[in-house]
């Protein structure tokens, strides 16, 4: 199964062109490699709560992705809005992907307890937060990878028990 991923960051410094960002290369990588991918669509955005929540409304609702993961904005600074706004846009939330990250995470690093990202669904896709630091996209990612294709199809309504 080929999961469309659409991919979106949440960054003021990318936004503006200041920064390379590096965490969606190591998501693209990922998807690709590990959970046979396509990335449909890559965007940057500031971090605003409402250009971010209206990114991920198009991202599921227009192009349909069956998962999409996003990078940025999940920690405590007064500009981290990401968690906020896919809350605001989801239906459901999965708490325990989340929980799952950080555990994972924090055995090596306990700074992981800062991270608030969630995880949840809108219509038939998986929206997922991830940090905002290519070691962090791939230590969270690492941690639900196995996970990812039955949630998948569970949430695309193609799981069969």
């Amino acid at each position: 199964m080929v999961w469309k991923t659409a991919i979106l960051t949440a960054s003021d410094k990318g936004a503006r062109g200041e920064r390379e960002d590096t965490s969606a290369q190591v998501i693209r990588e990922l998807v690709e490699e590990e959970l046979g991918g396509e990335i449909v669509e890559y965007r940057i955005v500031p971090d605003e709560q409402d250009e971010i929540m209206a990114s991920l409304i198009e991202l599921t609702d227009y192009f349909r992705a069956d998962l999409v993961l996003t990078t940025g904005g999940t920690e405590l600074a007064i500009r981290d809005v990401t968690p906020e706004a896919t809350r605001k846009v989801i239906e459901r939330e999965v708490p325990g992907m989340s929980e799952a990250m950080r555990e994972a995470v924090m055995q090596r690093n306990r700074s992981a307890m800062l991270f608030r990202g969630i995880c949840g669904i809108r219509g038939r896709t998986l929206i997922v937060n991830l940090p905002g630091t290519p070691k962090g996209v791939h230590e969270c990612l690492a941690a639900i990878m196995d996970q990812l294709p039955e949630a998948l199809l569970m949430v695309t309504g193609q799981y069969r028990q």
